[in-house]
């Protein structure tokens, strides 16, 4: 059924061409892209979309979650589908390829296979997914396609989601419906997903590729720590119980933990919320959120218990209380061995170094790992930077990237045949 067509490659300047289009649509004044899901710019995005994959002659489809794909479909009889794809939207003033080169990969990969006149045995389907970027609700599209959006994603059980649900609605997707979007994992035959590493180990290391082993295990805290709120002019340094106090040397004690025992971790602190929150009162009680993230699901579970036990032992130093609330938990991503193997099989025959990699930032492959299998192809980052409108990769990357990401697709057409 596959006919096989000797070094198939992408059309380099139709996917440079829908590169640049793409990048007009929430530029901004400093070169960055605003296409946070569900605004203006996240919609006009994908109604380009939609009129790219018509205009290739692909079939559009979307779902009760927002994500839009293109199909190139299959005439085998119970053919199951092959995703491939990302994401369009972006992080406010963020940069051009991060999410975006997946997709543009992807529907360049379909157009060359129509071109070349090649029946898959399975449907090939692009997918832009729905809200990755966490404006909204982290991972929101690939969540409702694999049916592990709940209730509380939407709901007000945790925070208000009130101008979430209006967003939703504004843009077509209705809350009571979304359960609708759950596809059967059954119907799946895999999932591959081309993207920029965001971090300078394959620069640094001079490769080409990036093999995704698996994505990091992440959990969210909330710590709040409680003193006392008395005046900062008349309490004397000894009976002072000051919340923000405990909750810095909570944060630099943190800090040191992780990168004296556990140099593969990452902990953050993103921001810290004080009442009463002014100058001349001893702050009474410190709130603040911390993310941890590790490859291993063990060791991730001890630096959490380590962090209780050290914020604990600090609050009752500084006569405080702690307060410690689990706000979310993704588990540790593995990606399938055999897809790797073809991965990388696939880059010796084009000559490109590669080398097998860990993912610390999250990607909707890692919602996709546990139902059908996933794997990621990770291309060059200039710096390492990413988020930011200096992010960059060189064209000849994103060419081999989306070169392996085409051979990929054969050979695994060829396996089923």
């Amino acid at each position: 059924m596959v006919a096989i067509v000797p070094k198939l490659q992408i059309n380099s300047l139709r996917l440079h061409t829908d590169f640049t289009e793409l990048a007009q649509i929430g530029h901004t004044a400093n070169g960055g892209i605003s296409r946070v899901a569900l605004s203006n710019e996240d919609l006009e995005a994908r109604a380009w979309f939609a009129n790219q994959i018509e205009e290739a002659g692909f079939f559009v489809r979307d779902d009760e979650v927002g994500n839009l794909s293109g199909v190139l479909p299959s005439k085998a009889k119970h053919a199951q589908t092959l995703l491939i794809g990302s994401h369009l939207d972006t992080v406010p003033n963020g940069g051009q390829y991060d999410g975006a080169i997946g997709v543009l990969a992807g529907l360049e990969c379909m157009r060359a296979i129509s071109d070349a006149g090649i029946d898959l045995p399975f449907h090939l389907e692009v997918i832009s997914f729905t809200d990755e970027e966490g404006w909204w609700q982290s991972f929101f599209g690939s969540m409702g396609l694999t049916g592990t959006l709940k209730s509380h994603h939407i709901n007000d059980a945790q925070q208000d989601n009130a101008a979430f649900r209006a967003a939703l609605y504004r843009a077509g997707i209705l809350v009571s419906e979304v359960d609708r979007a759950i596809r059967p994992m059954d119907d799946l035959c895999g999932y591959l997903e081309l993207h920029i590493e965001q971090s300078a180990r394959l620069e640094q290391a001079r490769k080409n590729i990036g093999v995704i082993t698996g994505v990091v295990g992440r959990s969210a805290y909330v710590y709040t720590f409680y003193g006392e709120g008395t005046s900062a002019a008349t309490t004397h340094v000894n009976d002072r119980c000051d919340a923000l106090q405990g909750a810095a040397l909570f944060i630099t004690k943190m800090h040191a933990l992780i990168a004296e025992e556990y140099p593969d971790g990452i902990v953050n602190c993103g921001n810290i919320e004080v009442q009463p929150g002014t100058f001349n009162v001893i702050p009474a009680e410190a709130r603040l959120r911390v993310e941890c993230r590790h490859q291993d699901r063990t060791t991730l579970l001890e630096i959490e218990s380590r962090l209780v036990e050290m914020a604990h032992t600090i609050a009752d130093t500084y006569r405080l209380s702690v307060k410690v609330e689990e706000m979310y938990k993704r588990e540790v991503a593995i990606m399938d061995e055999h897809l790797m193997t073809l991965i990388e099989g696939i880059c010796d025959e084009q000559h490109l170094s590669h080398q097998r990699m860990v993912s610390y930032a999250g990607h909707d492959a890692q919602i996709l790992s546990p139902f059908t299998p996933t794997a990621m192809i990770f291309i060059p980052s200039k710096d390492g930077i990413s988020h930011n409108p200096r992010e960059y990769t060189e064209w000849h990357d994103v060419e081999n990237g989306a070169n392996v990401l085409l051979s990929t697709i054969l050979r695994l057409a060829s396996e089923k045949v």
